[in-house]
């Protein structure tokens, strides 16, 4: 009897033991893996901070063209030294830069505008403000329109928007969350962050993306945050913990999902 117990007593302590070790190389692989994810994080912040430090002046005006002709060609000819728009081209929209460097000299600017056989001359009617001024170019009808096209915000934030929750989503129901509550929660919340997120982008400054990606990281640094305070108060069906991790691995991949879409659709 006394053996019996004294055998039971060991068996006790040794799976209690076994127990409290599962546990602590769980909770240790949960620290690497979090320790692995803020390091990512990091890796992908101070990149952008490099840009930053070494990025160019943005442009001065900036002419966009939808489906532009090959050869379309704009032209500064009010400058002795004609300098020629700087032409950058995202999915079906043209981009056709000029700086500041482009722009020293006062007075009146007239551009020539070339594709095919058709020319024509175009001058601004207000004064060119800093930088990024933006006009749009018709090119069939030659006429040049401050500003962006009609819908253009509303198309391209819904693509984006579209897009995000499309791979968040996917993240969201790798980390098994199934009720409808969390499913809401989710959805409701992305909606507000990343709606904002891509209005800002979208109205926030040039429509170069070298300097939309700067402003895409500082943006994310702002939805993570909001979106490591809301969810774990709002969603109940899993731990805090695996909550944050969620919304730390959703957010990495959504900067890089976004970093890419910015270099292949306008915003």
């Amino acid at each position: 009897m006394i053996i019996r117990k004294a055998v039971d007593s060991d068996r006790e302590s040794y799976n209690r033991t076994h127990l409290l070790g599962s546990r602590f190389k769980g909770s240790s692989a949960m620290k690497k893996s979090l320790l692995l994810i803020v390091l990512g994080i990091l890796v992908v912040f101070v990149m952008p901070m490099q840009i930053w430090a070494n990025s160019a002046e943005p442009p001065s005006l900036v002419i966009l063209v939808n489906d532009p002709p090959e050869d379309l060609s704009i032209v500064l000819i009010s400058d002795e030294e004609m300098p020629e728009a700087t032409v950058r081209k995202v999915a079906w929209e043209g981009y056709y830069a000029f700086y500041s460097r482009d722009l020293e000299k006062e007075g009146r600017y007239v551009f020539q505008v070339s594709t095919g056989q058709d020319q024509f001359e175009w001058s601004p009617d207000e004064a060119l403000q800093g930088y990024n001024n933006v006009y749009t170019l018709n090119v069939s009808e030659q006429v040049f329109t401050p500003g962006l096209y009609p819908l253009r915000t509303a198309l391209l934030v819904s693509i984006r928007v579209a897009l995000t929750l499309l791979i968040e989503g996917l993240v969201f129901l790798l980390f098994r969350f199934r009720e409808k509550r969390s499913w809401m929660v989710f959805l409701a919340v992305n909606l507000i962050t990343q709606g904002v997120l891509n209005i800002w982008l979208s109205n926030g400054g040039s429509l170069m993306p070298s300097y939309l990606l700067i402003a895409l990281v500082i943006g994310e640094v702002f939805v993570f945050g909001a979106e490591m305070i809301a969810l774990p108060l709002l969603i109940k069906e899993h731990k805090k913990s695996r909550i944050l991790v969620f919304a730390i691995v959703a957010n990495l991949a959504s900067l890089v999902v976004g970093g890419y879409i910015i270099s292949v659709l306008p915003v």
